[in-house]
């Protein structure tokens, strides 16, 4: 009878420790869902986003409240201290995670019919692991890869004309739509190479720890390109829940178009600044 219970037991640890594996892993893709292939949230001043129903706009205005807490106490301060860090450490600690962003990238493309930038990203992932020590240098682009552009199983929906729903405030998740949210699950339901590998394979050097590692770095390194762009932005803000909603929409609209002009971090520049950026 002891050893039932014990049993029992063990398998309702397994289901939450699985199910607290799956919220972390939504949370922690959510923080960096946002960011381009460079890391830095882009907004176009002049493009306006199309009108999105904010369906649950008190309960997501008290959420937004919460997760502004959340995050002056926690992911700001470690996103500072992560900036402290040699550079060639944050850089290539940028470059890893950025690296395996791919493996979700990859199948991405192919879902949206993009062969020729699946083989591309291939080759990247490829040579950025060997030669470029797991990802740390990025090697492709010094080879003259045309330049990394991240996708996702949300951008794939809107590619495939699925609209985003009502717009979404997630605690500690942050915005979302009812879309990007279902492609969020997607990556913990079979759809992240990475996550299969690490949480579900059998390998002696891979463990769940690693991957909410990578994913917890892959936030705070995105966190910190773009300290001062949301400083900026609430700053120069009326209504900050409100722009930072617009904010969300626009920039995943321009993903899904593949437009790469449109984050926060462009809100105050000009055309010279521009050709800085695109040649990065």
């Amino acid at each position: 009878m002891l050893f039932y219970k014990h049993k029992q037991y063990n398998i309702v640890f397994i289901m939450l420790k699985k199910l607290a594996i799956i919220v972390i892993s939504i949370f922690l893709f959510s923080l960096n869902a946002n960011a381009g292939s460079d890391g830095e949230l882009k907004i176009n001043k002049e493009s306006q986003p199309k009108e999105i129903k904010d369906c649950f706009e008190k309960l997501n205005r008290a959420t937004f409240a919460f997760n502004q807490g959340l995050d002056k106490a926690l992911i700001k301060p470690l996103a500072e201290g992560y900036r402290n860090l040699p550079d060639p450490v944050q850089r290539g600690t940028s470059n890893a995670v950025k690296n395996l962003s791919i493996l979700i990238t990859i199948p991405n493309n192919v879902l949206q019919g993009d062969v020729k930038s699946a083989l591309i990203n291939t080759g990247r992932l490829v040579i950025n692991t060997t030669v470029g020590l797991l990802g740390t240098i990025d090697v492709a682009n010094k080879m003259g890869f045309p330049k990394y552009v991240k996708e996702d199983y949300g951008q794939t929906l809107g590619a495939w004309g699925i609209g985003p729903g009502c717009y979404i405030v997630l605690p500690v998740l942050g915005p979302s739509t009812l879309r990007d949210t279902a492609g969020s699950f997607a990556n913990v339901m079979g759809g992240d190479p990475w996550y299969n590998a690490s949480v579900h394979g059998n390998n002696e050097f891979l463990s769940e720890g690693l991957y909410i590692t990578s994913k917890a770095l892959s936030g705070i390194d995105f966190r910190a390109d773009n300290i001062e762009s949301f400083e900026n932005l609430e700053k120069n803000s009326i209504d900050f829940y409100a722009s930072i909603r617009s904010l969300y929409v626009q920039d995943r609209e321009n993903k899904i178009k593949n437009n790469q002009r449109g984050s926060i971090e462009v809100l105050y520049k000009n055309e010279e600044d521009w050709e800085e950026i695109d040649n990065k």
